[in-house]
């Protein structure tokens, strides 16, 4: 019997639940890689539906599921769809949940997500809604941190924007669990929600040199321009910080980024060995196929 009915924010999800999802990922890896093949989701479909733009979390999904023998149909461009001619989201989801196996949901709207699950008879999976939650990409840097470094007793930098970054909203939740102490590095109208750090957690304020100094981790995130309501505040902000190479040169720590980056990381990172958002990317896949073989099992 599955443990998991739908996945909405990584709240819904006990530590021993998140240690289960990413052990069955380690099943999956050489499936992700190509290496062996498996059908368990023969004959099931998935449907993709992004109201945002979206590459690796989409691609990752449809990769996944393919993967594992089953199909994927997509909402393709809202231009293109009854959304633009007014229709509901509700009656978006009660058409697709019609053609489809599971649904994978995207949404501008924080709630969005657990909206479906309350409405659709099949599982949703939540990959994104506003600034709320994205636990897929929670699991995914999970385990990410679990294979290149370790997930207990962890110290951990979270660089660049931390007020509307749901992955660091969401990873901030599940670290609590595994004892995690978090250095926050963020320009002064970017930093962390305090409903956010109401959790078990350590949190220590400081500058990019002193988390690269202490932390095991440093997990960049990109400056969103989209989030911003004000044009004039985001160019305040834009480009307040960017990892180099030589600041690296005396550090063993790994770096993250849920990517897409602009100008946070400077290209010459990407050939150290600290460098692993690229991996980080390619871990979305198994992960994703624990997750999608456990709701529609």
């Amino acid at each position: 019997m599955s443990r998991i009915r739908h996945l909405i924010s990584i709240d819904d999800l006990s530590k021993s639940d998140i240690e289960y999802l990413l052990d069955r990922a380690d099943d999956f890896l050489d499936v992700a890689r190509g290496k062996r093949r498996l059908r368990t989701l023969e004959g099931k479909i998935l449907a993709n539906l992004f109201f945002e733009p979206s590459t690796r979390t989409r691609m990752s999904f449809e990769s996944a599921m393919k993967r594992l023998g089953g199909e994927v149909i997509n909402l393709g461009t809202l231009e293109a769809t009854s959304v633009a001619k007014g229709e509901s989201l509700a009656d978006t989801l009660r058409v697709v949940e019609q053609y489809a196996d599971c649904i994978v949901l995207r949404h501008y709207r924080e709630g969005s997500a657990r909206f479906a699950s309350q409405i659709c008879d099949v599982p949703v999976i939540n990959a994104g809604d506003g600034a709320g939650q994205h636990p897929t990409q929670t699991l995914l840097d999970l385990y990410t941190i679990r294979k290149e470094a370790r997930l207990n007793n962890l110290k951990i930098a979270l660089i660049g924007d931390l007020k509307y970054s749901r992955t660091v909203h969401s990873l901030i939740k599940a670290l609590a669990l595994f004892n995690a102490e978090i250095y926050l590095v963020s320009p002064e109208t970017l930093r962390l929600p305090e409903e956010i750090m109401d959790v078990d957690v350590t949190f220590v304020e400081c500058d990019l040199k002193e988390a690269i100094e202490n932390a095991d981790v440093l997990y960049v995130t990109r400056i969103q321009r989209e989030r911003f309501p004000d044009e004039e505040e985001y160019r305040k902000v834009a480009g307040s910080y960017r990892l180099t190479a030589e600041m690296l040169e005396n550090s063993d720590a790994i770096v993250m980024h849920p990517l897409p980056r602009v100008d946070e990381i400077s290209y010459d990172v990407d050939g150290l060995k600290n460098a692993v958002y690229f991996r980080q990317a390619f871990y979305g896949v198994p992960v994703r196929m624990a997750i999608l073989s456990e709701v529609m099992s």
